[in-house]
C-alpha cells in the first residue's frame, strides 16, 4: 500500500523504516521547506501548488506532527481516508478544545483558567495560587510558547514573551513524575495499550523514557488504559494516540495534553516491546490486525539532542541500539535516540548512566528505583 505522510521529520523517517517490511512505500508531504526525513518520496510543498501530485501517489494519508492547517487536512479527507482523522488535529491543536473534551470524559487535570489579556492573566495567577504555567491555546511544543510565573506580578511581561491572544493558565501539581500512556485504535475498534512510561523533560524536551515503570501498580496501569479509550472512542480515532499525565503523591493521575500521533516516549518500543508503535501505527490505520504491546524486557529511551556523542562508544554499551536521524547538530534539535535494554531496573539505570557520560550535553538521569 501507498501511505501519504503529512510532515518529513524523524517520525515520518521511522514510521517508513517499520513501513518497509510490510510492502509499505511512502511518500512525504514537507510544507515546511525543511524536509528531513531522507528516505521515501518527499514532495516539497510550501506554494501548496502540489497537493493534488501527492494525492496521485498515495491510497491513505496519515501524518507525522499535529501542527497542520486542519482546512487542509478536510481537503485531504474529501479525496483519501485520512487516520488520524482532522477532528483530532483540530482538537489537539487548541489546548481549550482538549481541556474542554477531559471534562467531559471526565477525565481530571490540574485546575486551569482561560485569559485574554495579561490582566486576566494575573488575576488567574492569583486564583490559582502561584507559581503557575501559562501556555498559548494554540502552537507551542517541546517547552515554546509557554512561561512560569513565580508571581502575579509577572503577568505583563509573561503575557508579551509569550505573544498570543489567548492563553491557558495551569496551576502546578504537587507530583512525583511526569507519566505517558500510548494505546493504538484499528478500523474495527479493537484497542492494544503500552505499558506505562516514566517521563524526564529539561526545558521543555524530553530526554529520557523508562517502560514499563519499575514500581508500576495494576490500578494505575488500568485507570490511564481506561483515560485513553475513553478519547479513543470519542474521536472514533483510528492509529497511535498518546496522552501525558503527572501522577501526584497520592498516586492519582492528572492529564496533561493528548497528542495524535507516534510519540517520542514510545521510542522505547522500537527494541523494547514485540511490536513497535510505528508498526502498530501502520497496522492500525491500514485496517490489519494490531500487534502484541508487551514489553520484552526494562527499556529506556535516551534523547540525543543538540550534539551527538560517537556512535562506535555508544554501541559498545550492553544492548544498545542508536537510532541516528541524519540532522545536522544544533542546540536543542533532536538527533538522535539510544534505547537501552537491560533484565533488572537496577542494571537499566546503570546503562542509562553509562550512555549519558558518552553524550555532550545529556543531563543526569533522576529515575529512582527504590
Amino acid at each position: 500500500m501507498n501511505i501519504g505522510v503529512l510532515g518529513a521529520g524523524q517520525l515520518g523517517r521511522m514510521l517508513a523504516l517499520a513501513g518497509y517490511p510490510l510492502a509499505n512505500r511512502f511518500s512525504f508531504l514537507d510544507t515546511t521547506g525543511h524536509p528531513s526525513a531522507g528516505i521515501g518520496d518527499v514532495i516539497i510543498d510550501t506554494d501548496q501548488k502540489h497537493l493534488a501530485n501527492f494525492l496521485e501517489k498515495v491510497d491513505l494519508v496519515t501524518y507525522e506532527f499535529e501542527h497542520l492547517p486542519v482546512p487542509l487536512v478536510q481537503a485531504i479527507e474529501e479525496h483519501r481516508p485520512v487516520h488520524p482523522s482532522s477532528e483530532a488535529i483540530r482538537v489537539c491543536q487548541n489546548r481549550a478544545e482538549e481541556k474542554a473534551l477531559f471534562d467531559r470524559l471526565a477525565i481530571p487535570t490540574p485546575a486551569y483558567r482561560l485569559v485574554e489579556n495579561a490582566e486576566e492573566l494575573e488575576a488567574a495567577a492569583r486564583e490559582l495560587g502561584t507559581p503557575v504555567v501559562a501556555k498559548s491555546v494554540t502552537e507551542g511544543y517541546d517547552g515554546k510558547g509557554q512561561a512560569v510565573l513565580k508571581d502575579p506580578s509577572e503577568a505583563s511581561e509573561a503575557w508579551r514573551a509569550i505573544n498570543h491572544p489567548r492563553l491557558i493558565v495551569e496551576a502546578f501539581v504537587d507530583f512525583v513524575r511526569e507519566v505517558s500512556i500510548i494505546a493504538v485504535r484499528g478500523r474495527d475498534g479493537e484497542v492494544a495499550f503500552y505499558p506505562m512510561a516514566e517521563n524526564q523533560h529539561v526545558d521543555g524536551i524530553l530526554r529520557y523514557s523508562i517502560a514499563p515503570m519499575p514500581d508500576l501498580d495494576d490500578s494505575v496501569q488500568h485507570l490511564a488504559d481506561g483515560y485513553i479509550r475513553a478519547l479513543l472512542d470519542e474521536l472514533d480515532y483510528v492509529g497511535v494516540l498518546t496522552l501525558e499525565l503527572f501522577q501526584a503523591r497520592d498516586g492519582a493521575l492528572l492529564a496533561n495534553e493528548m497528542a495524535p500521533r507516534v510519540h517520542n516516549s514510545g521510542h522505547w518500543t522500537m527494541d523494547g516491546a514485540v511490536t513497535s508503535q510505528f508498526e502498530n501505527h501502520l497496522r492500525a490505520i491500514q485496517g490489519l490486525p494490531l500487534g502484541d504491546t508487551a514489553a520484552r524486557m526494562p527499556t529506556c529511551m535516551v534523547n540525543v539532542i543538540g550534539r551527538e556523542g560517537e556512535a562506535a562508544k555508544l554501541l559498545a554499551l550492553p544492548d544498545a541500539h542508536l537510532h541516528r536521524y541524519d540532522k545536522a547538530e544544533r542546540p536543542g534539535r533532536k538527533l538522535a535516540h539510544v534505547n537501552l535494554l537491560a533484565p533488572t531496573h537496577e542494571a537499566l539505570l546503570e546503562r542509562v548512566r553509562a550512555c549519558a557520560a558518552l553524550l555532550p550535553d545529556a543531563p543526569e538521569p533522576r529515575f529512582s528505583f527504590d
